[in-house]
């Protein structure tokens, strides 16, 4: 163990003489190290932000969820897209009855699309809010969060359709401005006063907003039957709307799935042999199509920065084979003095490592430079994660392996008396 520690101790101190000694040199011939894991673990860290970023959000949607709709999430939309218009929209009547009939849900919610109206306050107004009629469920389900002191519907004011509403961060922001809090307050929509007993939290930094209500109103579905004339007769030219189903814990949503298609295919009357006019969407299809995008990403990432990995490793190993060249009668010497093959090809090989890790170092900071400035700049987080950091000094030192393999290989076979000699 001594001796491999002094081995390893020498080939650093040599590796750092050489860096001192010929600046210049070393900088241009560690520059291509620098570029390839620049190049690599840049995208692979910009690619796993992303990733975090959006598999973030996806994971509001919900594991153990399955989204009614009338369009597939895993069918090519260009191709399909007027078989999907042609299919109806969902009833509330087809809600209440898989809430009454399917037996592996935990909770099952609904919600409408109202359009978009005109919000006051006094004389400040927004306009274009979108409007949504949601059910009791649609609390858990979307994961609604308050700021400040706001609340979802009481069961009494649900069931009653009271004059309520939850509002969105920016329109709230855009009807009362800073200082004033909206909570109690009645706001005007079309002649019809509507009290606000809570303001939903601003969408973050995700990229991907499965629930952003920012700019939307929520009211219970049953205000929006009394109160916004709803009409819904299930054609496909109605409003908007969709069914989401939460699974008891513990079943399969294949099983939940089975279920949920029996009950609707039944209540639309559809024929056993005819294909069904919805589509049952999970978690699962979206993260599998980005699974495929992330990984062409990283591959990507390691077929650009080969390139520059590879004429870094053509420079070290010329550098290797001019300080082999350069200390040939030292290397005699050893030898001559003792010194085993295995003893000369190890410090050659450590000397070798050390400088691509030293360029890979260097890449590494290049990339917290950049990744820092670029996620101040666009209000987005890019980061260099540790095991990332790991990933390219590991290159590095793979890298240094293959270049100072062949001079340590030549350096290890020298005559000891032949090298002195020179």
């Amino acid at each position: 163990m001594k001796q491999f520690l002094r081995i390893l101790f020498e080939g650093a101190a040599q590796a750092w003489q050489q860096l001192l000694a010929n600046k210049l040199r070393s900088f241009l011939s560690l520059l291509g190290v620098s570029i390839g894991i620049f190049c690599i673990i840049g995208v692979k860290s910009s690619v796993n932000s992303l990733e975090d970023n959006i598999r973030g959000s996806m994971a509001k949607l919900g594991n153990d969820v399955i989204y009614i709709e009338k369009f597939s999430w895993g069918e090519d939309p260009g191709k399909n897209f007027w078989k999907w218009m042609r299919r109806p929209n969902f009833t509330y009547q087809e809600f209440e009855t898989l809430k009454e009939e399917l037996e592996l849900a935990e909770q099952v919610g609904f919600w409408q699309f109202l359009g978009s109206k005109t919000v006051k306050w006094q004389s400040s107004s927004v306009e274009n809010a979108f409007f949504l009629g949601i059910t009791e469920d649609c609390y858990d389900l979307f994961h609604i969060e308050f700021d400040g002191e706001g609340r979802y519907f009481s069961a009494s004011e649900y069931q009653s359709g009271a004059d309520v509403c939850i509002l969105g961060a920016v329109i709230a922001e855009g009807l009362f401005g800073p200082g004033i809090d909206p909570l109690d307050k009645d706001i005007n929509v079309g002649g019809r006063k509507l009290r606000i007993i809570g303001v939903t939290k601003k969408s973050g930094k995700e990229l991907l907003k499965p629930f952003n209500f920012d700019n939307g109103v929520l009211v219970s579905y049953n205000l929006a039957r009394r109160g916004f004339g709803v009409r819904n007769n299930g054609s496909g030219h109605g409003p908007q709307t969709s069914i989401q189903v939460k699974a008891k814990p513990g079943v399969d949503l294949e099983e939940l799935k089975d279920e949920i298609t029996g009950v609707l295919r039944g209540e639309r009357r559809i024929r056993p042999r005819e294909e069904s006019n919805f589509a049952l969407n999970t978690l699962s299809i979206i993260s599998g199509l980005f699974d495929k995008l992330f990984g062409t990403m990283n591959v990507a990432g390691m077929f650009i920065g080969g390139f520059a990995l590879l004429v870094g490793m053509f420079s070290v190993a010329n550098i290797m084979f001019v300080s082999v060249r350069e200390r040939t009668n030292i290397i005699g010497i050893k030898m001559a003095l003792g010194a085993k093959r295995w003893f000369i090809l190890l410090e050659i090989l450590i000397e070798a490592v050390v400088l691509c890790i030293f360029g890979g170092l260097l890449g590494l900071l290049l990339i917290w430079m950049v990744t820092a400035a670029i996620s101040a700049a666009i209000d987005f987080d890019i980061h260099l994660s540790l095991s990332n950091a790991v990933w390219g000094i590991l290159t590095s030192a793979a890298v240094g392996i293959v270049s100072g393999l062949i001079p340590a290989s030549q350096a290890s076979r020298m005559d000891p008396v032949e090298a002195i000699r020179k």
